[in-house]
C-alpha cells in the first residue's frame, strides 16, 4: 500500500487559491445581478463581441444626437418667439405709419415709434439661449448688433456721415427745409439702401455670419438650424425705423421730403412682415423635421436597447443565485482556512 503526504501548507494553499477565484466570480456575478447583463462580453460572445459593440456605439450616438436636438428644438423656439415679437412690433410701427401718411400720427409721435421699433430690433436680435446668440448665425458669441442711438455707434455715424456727404449739411440744418421729393428718393435709393440691403449692413450694423448653423439631427440628416440677423426682413425694419427716427427729428424737414420717407418706410415695414412672416414659415418646417427625426431615433434607439437585452441580457434569478451560492462558498473556505492554520503536530503528539 502506497500512501502520500499532503501538507498543511499545501491544502492552505489551495484553498487560498480556490478562494482568489471566487472573488473573482463573485465581482463578475454581482454585476451581472445588478446590470441584467453578461460581466464581460469578450468572454461571453468571442468572435461576436464586434457585434455587441457596434450596437452600443450606435446607441450611443443616436442618445447623443437626441440630446442635441433637444437644444437645437430649444434654440428654435425661442428663434420662433423672437421672429414673432419682431413682427408684431412690425405691424404696430406700419400701423403708425399709415396714420402719419394720412396725417393722423404727429413727426414725434412717428418718430416716437420708430424709436420703439429701433429698441425692439436691437433687443430681439441680441437674444441668446444657453449662452449662445440665436441670431448671430455662426458667431454664436458674437453680439450681433449694437444700439444705434449709443453714443459711439458706428452705425449712427456711417449714416450721418453719408447725409451730410449727400446734401452738404448735417439732419438738424435748415436748409433741409429746401430738401425735394426727388432729392429725398435718391437719397433713400442709392445712398441709404445700400447701407442697408447692401455691404454696408455687415461694415456698420451686423456682426452675424450670413452662415447659418448647421445641425445634425439623425445619422444621416443635417438641417439649417437658424435665422440669422442679416436677413432681408430684419433690414428693411431696420432702415425704415431708422430713417425716420434720425431724419424726422430734422425740424424744418420740408414736407415733401418727409412724406417721401414715410412712403418708403411703409413700402420696406410691408416688405419686412413679409419676408418675417416668411422666415417664420420656414422655421417651422425645421422645426417640424427635427420633431420627426427625433421620434425616428427614439423608435431606432428602442430596436437597438432591445437587441443588446436580447443578446446580452442575463437571467436575474440566477445571478442572484449565483451571488448568493459564491458568497456562501467563500465564508466556507475562510473557516477551513482557518481551521487549517490551526492544525499543529505538537498538538497532535
Amino acid at each position: 500500500m502506497k500512501t502520500t503526504f499532503v501538507s498543511t501548507v499545501g491544502s492552505s494553499q489551495s484553498l487560498r487559491y480556490q478562494l482568489a477565484r471566487m472573488q473573482s466570480e463573485l465581482v463578475s456575478a454581482n454585476k451581472e445581478a445588478q446590470t441584467f447583463r453578461v460581466a464581460d462580453r469578450g468572454l461571453a460572445f468571442g468572435a461576436r463581441t464586434s457585434q455587441s459593440v457596434t450596437m452600443w456605439r450606435d446607441l450611443d450616438r443616436l442618445e447623443h444626437i437626441q440630446s442635441q436636438n433637444g437644444l437645437v428644438a430649444s434654440r428654435l423656439t425661442s428663434t420662433q418667439n423672437s421672429l414673432k415679437q419682431l413682427e408684431e412690433r412690425a405691424q404696430a410701427f406700419l400701423s403708425t405709419l399709415t396714420a402719419g401718411i394720412g396725417g393722423d400720427a404727429t413727426a414725434g409721435v412717428t418718430r416716437g415709434d420708430a424709436k420703439a421699433t429701433l429698441d425692439t430690433l436691437t433687443s430681439i436680435l441680441n437674444t441668446s439661449v444657453n449662452g449662445e446668440y440665436i441670431f448671430a448665425g455662426i458667431n454664436t458669441d458674437v453680439k450681433p448688433i449694437g444700439d444705434y442711438t449709443a453714443a459711439g455707434s458706428p452705425a449712427k455715424a456711417a449714416f450721418d456721415a453719408a447725409f451730410a456727404g449727400f446734401f452738404g449739411f448735417p439732419q438738424s440744418d435748415p436748409a433741409a427745409a429746401g430738401i425735394t421729393a426727388g432729392q429725398m428718393d435718391t437719397f433713400l435709393t442709392t445712398v441709404v439702401e445700400p447701407q442697408f440691403l447692401g455691404a454696408g449692413w455687415q461694415a456698420n450694423w451686423s456682426d452675424a455670419s450670413d452662415e447659418q448653423i448647421t445641425s445634425r439631427v439623425a445619422l444621416n440628416e443635417t438641417l439649417k438650424t437658424s435665422v440669422t440677423g442679416n436677413i432681408d426682413g430684419i433690414r428693411k425694419l431696420a432702415m425704415a425705423a431708422t430713417t425716420i427716427y434720425d431724419m424726422m427729428s430734422a425740424p424744418d424737414m420740408s414736407p415733401a421730403a418727409k412724406a417721401t420717407m414715410l412712403d418708403r418706410a411703409y413700402k420696406m415695414v410691408s416688405e419686412s412682415i413679409a419676408e418675417l412672416t416668411q422666415a417664420q414659415s420656414e422655421l417651422g418646417v425645421v422645426q417640424q423635421q427635427v420633431t420627426k427625426a427625433t421620434d425616428r431615433m427614439a423608435v431606432q434607439a428602442g430596436v437597438l436597447e432591445s437587441a443588446i437585452g436580447k443578446m446580452e441580457g442575463v437571467d436575474p434569478y440566477e445571478a442572484s443565485t449565483r451571488v448568493t451560492a459564491l458568497v456562501d462558498q467563500i465564508e466556507l473556505s475562510y473557516s477551513l482556512t482557518a481551521r487549517l492554520q490551526k492544525l499543529s503536530l505538537m498538538k497532535f503528539l
